[in-house]
């Protein structure tokens, strides 16, 4: 098709008619900052950078928050030899230098500032991309600047043009007059008087805000909302009676400052502070301080201070638990005691002290009181959870500091990945420049870098730490062994701007937890990821916020590690374990994630992470134990599987799909000692099969209608499920089809092969006298009233599935658009009378009887798949799609006809498109809705077979984050 009649109908489907065919790549498009919809400026302008030939922007302010995260990308172009011309202003004194001269150290890249005049304004916020046959232009409101990228209210247009188009040439004319003005300076001839004006500047606003009077109470800081939320749910444990509770609160959301609000809400008469290190409990107090000014008498107890007799005592673990000390106490000194970091409480001096004192309230906090040694933390605070924030909720609430993360690729040798076992060939010098080559190139936010930096070995620390030193760094290294004055030394070195200031601390696990320096703006990860739990800890040690740093840059170098699985699931905090919501993220999760922080993985670290998804076994049963230990540890009982969902544990459906559980009930029998329940093989048999079948909560039809047999048995169980579906306005509808389909779920009609002779139990319900009721063997099993209970258990968990998840159906269909489900869970929600082995139904299959049309797409397939089944489907845009029919198919083949007519046959048309057919662990496809019949012709393959390339047009264009997983490799 010419790129003329490709722009008439582009124009016309967005301007005059959506319904009209066109390609969405050149399509207007409307963009804009939506993270729960997966749309964020910033991706767009990353997209068109990747794909265009050479570039041209301008804007009126670029900051560090709007470069940085750009960085990897702007960095790709580089290499790909993509050049760019940016343009920018001195207009009120906004752009920062320093982001101007990382633009500048890229080579592809040239910069200049247009001068105002007094007079002059200059708010200009346009994107241009240039490539063979069409100029892209991204112009509206969105600078380049952090906030403009991805949180702001920005509205901007995507137009495309030919470089021939008035559009096009009016705005590079008016760019190139800008850029060629004699008001428009080059970067080597703006940068030192521009620099010295914004310092300038800069001083001015510092001098004014130190001498300006700050008109409030310190002692009335008041909590944010998920403190306030967390004081609420405390009292309510105290009024109910509970004597201890503990606040789970990832790295960086204050739980000092919870606490201490907490204190000033309960007033205890007198309180303690137990904490393990000495700096800590005097950072602790000035916390404190903060919130409750001179209303209470505060001191630290320690090796070097000795304060008994204060309202608030502050003190270490090892000073506390001396006998001495201890015994200058009554057992009821304190009406309340805190002890932050409580996952240590398993400790011997930690229990010395807790059954020593007696106090009306004990109060734990912790970023991830889970532990791998098996002592149970919860227990310690009777299972009492008073609040749990993680780190997705704390970005949402701009409780953290915004962070760019960078995952690229550790340094090869001879196209080869260092081997991590071998000391001498890790550090190697080479390693050391392209560390330092990277941190220097990604850099941090502030005048200077306050670095810390974690490695493997304490060997391998001391090396970098050496190595960085000749470079002109200022590093040094703490290990377990150094004592806690050295310790303290060195983090106020690394707090400093003096002679004696720190860049990098270098350690090996030491800063983890417990600490709090909220002047780091720079993490280097040097080690390999293997807890999502250490990961989220090591990265939380930049996100305190500082009113010297605008964001944290996070750097991880990633290797060939089988555990690089972990790291899109700590920065997710998705503990599904689904390998393709893991794969979405890495793909994806700079859209979705919340606030201004990104996230970029460059092409080889993706590929490595990619190889570690593939090669993880999620359904393991190691992973699943301990998930389910850790949520039992929590509850302090055996958990429910709504606990599983209710506490973002392990998906249950893990275990279901497990081959050698299939149901809740067969793990626990394997692997909890405290669980006696026993069953027979008919009764687990079921289990089996609902958990399996219908647990997910993809309908709700085959719940309801399990309910009424459990519950509500009668004569005519359709009659009471017809009432119940229509009354409970359900969106599902209720016909004949639908109940023929339950009928045969229900009676092991349904299923084929050797699916059918698996649950040679399921047969639920009988017929007598044209009615359905329950059957004998069914109602048998239920007089088990453990059995009964299971059943009923799996009925909820079915139903909290089916409403968090699956009751927005899309058009009159019992799918949810871009929900993921199975060749099984298609058969059954098109209510077909049998379901059909993955061999008939893949790719295409047509059911007369439904009129329904189902179309499977594998996208992405090997490159040495035989010719025969070598297909293209393929996306045009997102709402078009080419799909390709079986081979040995012409115009006149039955099912190509059906396509073709099936508009006029008002056949239903489902598209279902899979990322991965290699992962044999998810079956799933993505829902993309309902697809029409625009054209059709006949081919031949290169095998000389004969096929049919279709034309579907979607009835809703593909949301932008799933369309862009989908099509990218």
């Amino acid at each position: 098709m010419e790129i003329t009649t490709e722009f008439k109908n582009e124009l016309q489907s967005a301007f005059i008619d959506a319904t009209i065919v066109s390609n969405n790549i050149n399509k207007p498009e409307f963009i804009c900052n939506n993270y729960k919809q997966g749309r964020k400026v910033i991706s767009t302008i990353e997209q068109e950078l990747l794909h265009c030939t050479s570039f041209d922007i301008s804007v009126a302010f670029i900051t560090d928050s709007g470069v940085t995260p750009l960085l990897q990308t702007l960095k790709e172009c580089q290499c790909k030899g993509i050049k760019g011309r940016i343009l920018t202003t001195d207009y009120s004194t906004f752009t920062q230098p320093n982001a101007l001269k990382k633009l500048h150290q890229l080579s592809n890249i040239e910069l200049k500032m247009y001068r105002c005049a007094s007079k002059d304004g200059f708010h200009t916020k346009g994107y241009i991309f240039h490539n063979d046959k069409t100029v892209r232009f991204v112009i509206g409101s969105s600078n380049l600047t952090g906030a403009a990228l991805t949180v702001n209210h920005e509205w901007n247009s995507k137009l495309v043009s030919t470089p021939q188009g008035e559009y096009a040439l009016e705005v590079l004319d008016e760019f190139n007059q800008l850029w060629n003005s004699s008001q428009a300076q080059s970067y080597v001839d703006f940068i030192d008087s521009y620099t010295y004006i914004y310092e300038s500047k800069q001083a001015q606003l510092k001098a004014f805000q130190l001498t300006t009077p700050k008109n409030y109470n310190i002692a009335r800081l008041q909590p944010n909302k998920m403190q306030v939320q967390f004081i609420h749910r405390l009292k309510e444990l105290i009024e109910k009676g509970a004597k201890r509770a503990l606040l789970i609160s990832a790295t960086g959301t204050g739980k000092t400052y919870a606490s201490a609000f907490a204190l000033r809400e309960l007033n205890p008469k007198r309180a303690l502070f137990l904490i393990h290190r000495e700096q800590i409990a005097i950072k602790s107090m000035e916390s404190y301080k903060n919130v409750f000014g001179t209303t209470k008498t505060m001191g630290v107890l320690s090796g070097n201070s000795k304060s008994f007799d204060k309202d608030i005592i502050f003190s270490t673990m090892q000073t506390m638990a001396k006998e001495d000390i201890l015994n200058q106490f009554a057992h009821d000194a304190f009406d309340l005691i805190v002890i932050d970091e409580a996952h240590r409480v398993g400790a011997h001096s930690y229990l010395k002290i807790m059954d020593y004192f007696k106090p009306k309230f004990y109060l734990g906090m912790s970023a991830s009181p889970d532990r791998t040694d098996g002592f149970d933390v919860y227990q310690q605070f009777d299972h009492n959870i008073a609040a749990e924030i993680r780190l997705q909720q704390a970005l949402e609430e701009d409780l953290l500091c915004p962070f760019h993360y960078f995952g690229i690729k550790d340094i090869f040798v001879s196209g080869e990945s260092l081997d991590l076992n071998e000391f001498n060939y890790l550090t190697k010098s080479e390693r050391v420049d392209y560390v330092i080559e990277n941190i220097q190139y990604y850099g941090y936010s502030g005048e200077k870098v306050h670095g810390l930096i974690f490695v493997s070995r304490n060997e391998e620390a001391k090396y970098f730490s050496e190595q960085f030193n000749l470079r002109g760094y200022k590093t040094t290294v703490l290990t377990g062994s150094d004592s806690q004055e050295k310790r303290m030394d060195a983090i106020r070195r690394l707090e400093s701007n003096g002679n004696d200031a720190l860049d990098y601390i270098l350690t090996v696990d030491i800063f983890n937890e417990g600490i709090d320096i909220p002047c780091v703006n720079q993490v280097v990860m040097l080690r390999p990821t293997q807890s999502a739990i250490v990961f989220v800890q090591q990265l939380g040690r930049g996100l305190r916020k500082n009113n010297n740093k605008e964001y944290v840059v996070i750097i991880d170098f990633i290797g060939n590690y089988q555990t690089n699985f972990l790291i899109p699931i700590a920065l997710s905090g998705d503990n599904t374990y689904n390998k393709d919501n893991i794969r979405r993220y890495i793909m994806s999760g700079e859209r979705i994630i919340p606030g201004t922080s990104t996230i970029h993985f460059d092409e080889i670290s993706k590929q490595e992470i990619f190889k570690s998804i593939d090669n993880a076994k999620f359904s393991d049963t190691k992973i699943i134990k301990e998930s389910y230990f850790n949520l039992k540890n929590k509850l302090g009982k055996i958990p429910t599987l709504l606990d599983f969902d209710r506490y973002e544990a392990i998906d249950p459906l893990l275990i279901f799909n497990n081959k050698s559980l299939g149901s809740y009930h067969n793990f626990l029998v394997k692997y909890d000692k405290d669980y006696s329940i026993s069953l027979n093989s008919s009764q687990c048999n079921i289990l089996e099969f609902i958990s399996q079948r219908f647990a997910n909560g993809k309908r709700m039809n085959e719940l309801l209608l399990i309910d009424i047999l459990v519950n509500y048995p009668c004569d005519d169980i359709f009659k009471l499920y017809q009432t119940l579906m229509i009354n409970s306005n359900y969106t599902q509808s209720v016909t004949l089809l639908s109940i023929t389909n339950l009928i045969n779920q229900f009676t092991n009609n349904f299923l084929t092969g050797s699916s059918a002779n698996r649950y040679y139990d399921a047969v639920l319900i009988q017929e007598v006298n044209g009615k359905y009721k329950i059957s004998d063997s069914f109602k048998q099993m239920l007089t088990n009233d453990s059995f009964k209970h299971m059943v009923n258990e799996l009925i909820a968990f079915g139903k909290n599935r089916y409403f968090k998840y699956f009751d927005q159906a899309y058009d009159s269909t019992d799918f949810v658009l871009y929900s993921k489900y199975t060749y099984d869970d298609v058969c059954r929600l098109l209510n077909w009378e049998k379901s059909e082995v993955a061999l008939n139904i893949g790719g295409y299959k047509f059911d007369l009887l439904t009129n329904t049309y189902p179309i499977f797409i594998n996208y992405h397939k090997d490159n040495d798949i035989a010719d025969s089944i070598k297909y293209e489907d393929h996306f045009l845009s997102n709402d078009n799609f080419v799909g390709i029919s079986k081979s040995k198919r012409d115009l006149n083949s039955d099912d190509v006809k059906h396509f073709i007519h099936s508009k006029e046959n008002e056949t239903d048309v489902h598209l279902f498109v899979r990322k991965n057919k290699d992962d044999k662990t998810s079956k799933e496809f993505y829902y993309l809705g309902k697809v029409n019949y625009r054209d059709s012709k006949q081919m031949r393959m290169q095998s000389g077979e004969s096929i049919v390339e279709f034309l579907w047009r979607l009835d809703v264009p593909v949301r932008e984050d799933i369309y862009e997983y989908i099509i990218n490799n």
